[in-house]
């Protein structure tokens, strides 16, 4: 998958609406062609979208393992039970106000209202399930939630200022576009924090997943394992939808996929495995959006739509 995954990557900074070699990228990477416009595409409009897509993808994927871990559901994920939803509305609405007033606001800032958002929706899913005992009725649920926070998302944008519409419009659909090192820097230390403390809680997440009787038998605290997977799928969600927006499908079928590629459901071996699935299938899904159509690019949303959906059904039909 590592492998993989450079060689997606070579491909993604030489493909484009300027065609860079391989070997030019490659030089331009170790540093020894410097200079021309070529090397000023590749770092600071190519490098930066791809580095986003790889952390981003990756917390996506590893989001949706937690939750479905969670919710005990393989359907279960930050875009369809409305979390995505939640913190879009919530940066949308920090946003609208702050750039309305002359005011930028920090990638902090953003994550920050996308993790209020998150947290949010998260707590009326949450609410939901304590009186509904069906599974299929909460996944509805958070379906509708996600629903109602879009369509107050698209309100606020429709009363925003004309100078603010169009970068909130490619941002509420999903993109990687003008993202830059700071903002890079900002994600891989929030989702690296994340990732890691997930990865630590593999012991643990492994014994919820044979049931609560069992994990507390083997010594678990139930009660701080679920709040801990609530805080973590939260914030990485957050960063996702904060820097680019909402992504479809991918925190559903990505560990759906890595699952059936390993033959294993340890999360000593998922946690790693389903981020560096989300980050294969993220810059896949991002270097079609910007190529296909070149030099018009399309929501990356629409391409992960177009190849996962037939994943979750056909997910859904062979589990029934």
């Amino acid at each position: 998958m590592l492998i993989f995954l450079v060689l997606l990557f070579v491909w993604n900074l030489s493909i484009g609406s300027v065609r860079i070699s391989c070997n030019e990228v490659i030089s331009i990477l170790l540093g020894t062609n410097n200079g021309n416009v070529n090397e000023k595409i590749i770092m600071n409009i190519r490098l930066p979208r791809i580095l986003a897509a790889i952390i981003l993808g990756g917390a996506l994927a590893l989001s949706g393992f937690l939750l479905q871990t969670f919710f005990q559901n393989p359907i279960a994920g930050p875009y369809v039970l409305g979390i995505s939803s939640g913190a879009k509305l919530f940066v949308a609405i920090t946003l609208i106000f702050f750039l309305n007033r002359g005011i930028y606001l920090s990638s902090l800032g953003m994550v920050a209202a996308a993790f209020a958002g998150s947290l949010l929706a998260m707590g009326l899913v949450l609410l939901f399930s304590v009186r509904v005992r069906s599974m299929t009725i909460l996944i509805v649920c958070g379906i509708l939630i996600g629903y109602i926070c879009s369509a107050v998302t698209d309100f606020f944008i429709t009363f925003a200022q004309d100078s603010n519409i169009v970068n909130l419009h490619n941002w509420s659909v999903g993109s990687f576009s003008g993202i830059n090192m700071n903002e890079v820097k900002m994600m891989a230390l929030l989702v690296l924090v994340s990732a890691c403390s997930a990865f630590f809680l593999s012991k643990p997440i492994g014994a919820f997943q044979l049931g609560e009787n069992y994990a507390r038998n083997m010594g678990v605290n139930v009660k701080f394992l679920r709040i801990t997977l609530i805080i973590i799928s939260s914030l990485l969600s957050a960063c996702v939808t904060a820097f680019a927006g909402p992504i479809s499908f991918v925190g559903i079928a990505v560990p759906h996929l890595v699952k059936s590629a390993l033959k294993s459901a340890k999360p000593l071996i998922l946690v790693p495995a389903c981020f560096l699935g989300g980050a294969i299938v993220t810059v896949f899904c991002d270097g079609i959006a910007r190529t296909v159509f070149s030099p018009s690019e399309v929501s990356i949303s629409s391409v992960t739509a177009v190849l996962l959906v037939p994943v979750v059904i056909y997910m859904m039909l062979s589990r029934k």
